[in-house]
């Protein structure tokens, strides 16, 4: 069995588990992990462009767009749709991603991340100032529906949770295919010397530019999901804490798989949610120490805890 087969038979077992237990799970939870799942595919897109050798501290710009266009169109047109927020989220952000990245392409290190970061800040100055979309209370969004059907009472967060897994399964299938093609397999090449690269005849511009794009249009799907799952949105979701907060559950997940983003993600809410219930004045203090002790005892991220050791190790 190759490994791509090997990876899809994983994310297809992992997907009937998830929708198996959902209506097992208390409601809380049906959130806490749909949640997880939405952060989940902003950090699959990082994790992208970390392979890449990129930093990015502006993903919360693709992310807040993403949620933004699902409420803009449930005030403008009545959207509803769970499936159309999706879709508009991330196709806005790809659209926006595609246009900057002409310009971000051509940056690395230091400046590619401080440049991402100050268009995600100038969104969130906009948002802010914009009294017709709610400036720094933002607004709420309506119950979604799905292809039409209106899900009532317990089973909307159900519906919500099931359309998740699936948007996380696709998503990281289709990741890791792209991870085996010629474009995908630059990544690592890229990091360690974009010279040679180019001497082989690939455009590390170009390259870089349909990664980002990519993370993009993962950061969008994320908002997107995130917002339909919250029913509210504010522009705290482009400030540069979000941002962090993406960067920090890539370090913890780690870049070893395409399953590492969830379970870092899903990881980095309990322990957010858990920690601001029991101590809610020093819930950050919990948060920098859990990320430490990843550091110092797993500096390739939790993942590593599941790689095969090799015999006599």
């Amino acid at each position: 069995m190759n490994r791509v087969e090997n990876t899809f038979r994983i994310l297809a077992g992992v997907l009937a588990a998830l929708l198996a237990v959902g209506p097992f799970l208390p409601q809380w939870m049906l959130f806490l992990i749909t949640v997880s799942f939405g952060k989940g595919l902003v950090v699959l897109g990082l994790m992208l462009l970390l392979r890449t050798g990129l930093v990015s501290f502006g993903q919360g710009l693709y992310y807040c767009l993403g949620a933004y266009t699902v409420g803009s169109l449930g005030l403008a047109l009545g959207v509803k749709d769970a499936f159309l927020s999706l879709f508009s989220g991330a196709l806005a952000a790809a659209v926006l991603a595609f246009i900057l990245g002409f310009l971000l392409a051509n940056y690395r290190g230091i400046f590619f991340a401080m440049l991402s970061l100050a268009f995600s800040m100038i969104l969130y100055g906009l948002l802010v100032k914009t009294a017709l979309l709610g400036s720094t209370d933002g607004f709420n969004i309506s119950v979604p529906t799905f292809l039409s059907l209106n899900v009532s009472g317990r089973w909307v967060r159900y519906a919500v949770y099931s359309l998740a897994s699936v948007v996380i399964f696709l998503a990281a299938l289709g990741l890791n295919r792209y991870s085996k093609t010629a474009m995908g397999r630059l990544s690592p090449a890229i990091k360690d010397n974009e010279l040679r690269v180019e001497y082989m005849g690939a455009s590390v511009r170009r390259a870089i530019h349909i990664k980002y794009v990519i993370a993009a249009t993962l950061a969008g799907m994320g908002g997107a999901l995130t917002a339909v799952t919250v029913g509210h949105i504010d522009p705290e979701l482009a400030y540069w804490t979000t941002s962090g907060e993406f960067v920090f559950i890539t370090i913890l997940g780690g870049t070893g798989s395409v399953l590492a983003p969830f379970l870092g993600a899903l990881i980095f809410e309990s322990i957010r949610s858990f920690a601001y219930e029991y101590s809610p004045t020093t819930w950050q203090m919990v948060l920098g120490a859990a990320l430490l002790l990843v550091i110092f005892f797993l500096p390739s991220g939790l993942w590593s805890v599941f790689k095969t050791r090799p015999k006599g190790a």
